[in-house]
């Protein structure tokens, strides 16, 4: 099967493409339009489709939309909520009809040459429970899906056996325990649908002192489920100053921490709870996860290392971009396909180093080719240099892993504020560091490996003064694990940085600035090194150096 998976309704618009049970390509949006997140700032712009990562896909694979067997989109009109309003049933059932029959034409225009029939509609909340059971490297699991909304739920809680779903338990709106995340987002000045790391990031300056009132409104029930009520959030702590309907400010005190922590402990415990409830009902050593609340890595490290599975396997793209990959999953499965696992998150796009170099000659811009570039780039860190690292094809998800990266020495408590400074995000934010998957058992404590970068670990007390630029607030860190295997160069990088500085750590952040989607081409990448304050671009093969910057001597 040639299985295009298509997400367009709600946020982060995607495109994957499936030839034969194996992923080929994946891709946002948001990397080709470089409007984040995908979409104009308009709400639900239902119709606005991926065309350009659609059509980079099927160019990966040398196909035609005539070709394919299917397109999965990952929404099922037919399960679509009625909005409250003035709207009758009959009127909501005419606009449901009408969205069903319209969806496989537009879908049909943006991909000239498609057989509309060849649609098929997967419900959003199967597309992100088959993008992980159907991805993870297991036969079988429990399968755990949270988000703000689906077509009329917000959470799906499954038995995955040999490539089937068997739903065990579901959560219709209104409660949502994304949609509650999102509120407190909103209330706390950030972006809602965008900013929940944000939240996550600053619970850990402040107590869970409104705890016992969150355990009041958000409560666990029988069979699986939970109920939300309505929370009254200026009464637990008003609005930051200078919140303006989302525009950052550095106004949060004491008062916002403590709502964000309280409000992440009972994410915390509840996803603890329904894990616990998951794995009486279906005995698996395994859990894989996804949706939007998957992505919140400190709730997925408790559940690691206080939950009740063996194994815990997250979906790189958790997001809603990663129902394009479900939905694709799911369809060619259900045709007969043999799914192989997911291995890597690098799914977008990559250069030949001919199309680099040509990049850099049309930029009119100095560069070298160094016979070793990671001990070049390692030289640089090593001199306190930040150095943008552009290598391979760029990551599915929000997660930069070593492909389109900003890297910095970890040993310098104020690379921490250096790097917020240059990519313009708020100083309570923390960096991530990546190490080799051998050494990280030394220096972090928690679920090994997690190449995905999807949870936080302990830093061990002996190496917190050594790596203080990525040890956050509460003595944690989001890690990524790096293989030799599947990340030569990284790897390399890695080796020679420690040979200088005795470090086996390197900071690793996503390559972009404030507002803006991570670069993924090498033109992103230039524009990025020429507004923003750093020491060295490493594309591909050549290395560009900031004149008398560190590391050029």
């Amino acid at each position: 099967m040639r299985v295009l998976g298509i997400n367009a309704v709600f946020h982060d618009p995607a495109a994957s493409l499936i030839l034969d049970g194996r992923i080929v390509a994946a891709a946002e949006e948001e990397r080709f339009s470089r409007r984040k997140h995908g979409k104009r700032p308009v709400p639900f712009a239902t119709w606005e489709l991926p065309e350009q990562a659609a059509a980079w896909c099927l160019a990966e694979a040398g196909l035609e939309p005539a070709e394919l067997d299917a397109v999965a989109y990952s929404y099922d009109p037919a399960l679509a909520q009625q909005p409250t309003g003035d709207i009758t049933a009959d009127a909501w059932e005419g606009l449901r009809t009408l969205y069903a029959l319209r969806a496989p034409r537009f879908l049909a225009t943006a991909l000239p040459g498609l057989d509309p029939a060849r649609v098929r509609f997967v419900p959003h909340h199967v597309a992100h429970a088959a993008s992980a059971y159907l991805a993870a490297p297991y036969q079988r699991s429990a399968v755990l899906v949270l988000d703000g909304r689906g077509e009329r739920a917000s959470y799906l809680a499954g038995h995955a056996v040999d490539g089937r779903l068997r739903v065990l338990a579901v959560q219709e709106l209104p409660h949502s325990l994304g949609l509650l995340y999102e509120e407190a987002t909103e209330h706390l000045g950030f972006l809602r649908s965008s900013d929940e790391y944000k939240v996550m990031a600053l619970a850990a300056y402040g107590e869970p002192v409104h705890l016992p009132l969150m355990r009041e409104k958000v409560r666990t029930l029988p069979g699986g489920r939970f109920q939300v009520d309505r929370v009254d959030w200026e009464t637990l702590a008003p609005a930051p100053n200078g919140h303006n309907g989302g525009r950052e400010t550095e106004h949060w005190g004491p008062a916002q921490a403590n709502l964000a922590a309280s409000v992440q402990a009972r994410l915390e415990e509840v996803l603890l709870e329904l894990a616990r409830w998951l794995h009486a009902e279906t005995g698996e050593a395994a859990l894989t996860m996804s949706g939007g609340v998957a992505l919140n890595c400190v709730a997925n490290g408790r559940i690691a290392s206080q939950g009740p599975f063996r194994e815990v396997w997250v979906q790189p793209a958790s997001g809603d971009s990663g129902t394009a990959l479900g939905a694709a999953l799911y369809v060619a499965r259900e045709a007969g396909d043999q799914i192989q696992p997911l291995t890597t998150a690098a799914l977008g796009r990559g250069f030949e180093a001919g199309e680099l170099e040509h990049a850099l000659k049309v930029a009119r811009v100095s560069y070298q080719r160094p016979g070793d570039l990671s001990a070049a780039v390692a030289k640089i860190l090593a001199s306190d240099g930040v150095v943008a690292w552009f290598q391979g094809r760029s990551e599915f998800g929000p997660r930069a892993l070593g492909h389109r990266s900003l890297l910095a020495n970890p040993a310098r408590a104020d690379n921490l504020s250096r790097l917020n400074d240059i990519k313009g995000r708020e100083q309570f934010r923390p960096i991530a560091p990546m190490v080799l998957e051998e050494r990280a058992p030394e220096i972090f404590s928690g679920r090994l490996p997690s190449p995905y970068m999807l949870f936080t670990h302990r830093v061990n007390a002996e190496w917190r003064e050594r790596i203080p630029a990525v040890v956050h607030v509460d003595g944690s860190a989001r890690i990524q694990t790096v293989s030799r295997d599947e990340e030569p160069l990284v790897a390399r990088m890695l080796d020679a940085f420690e040979a200088r500085t005795g470090l086996p750590v390197v900071v690793n952040t996503s390559l972009n600035t404030a507002g803006r989607p991570m670069v993924d081409d090498p033109r992103d990448a230039l524009e990025c090194f020429g507004s923003a304050p750093v020491d060295a671009l490493a594309l591909g093969p050549f290395l560009i150096k900031r004149e008398g910057g560190p590391g050029s001597l």
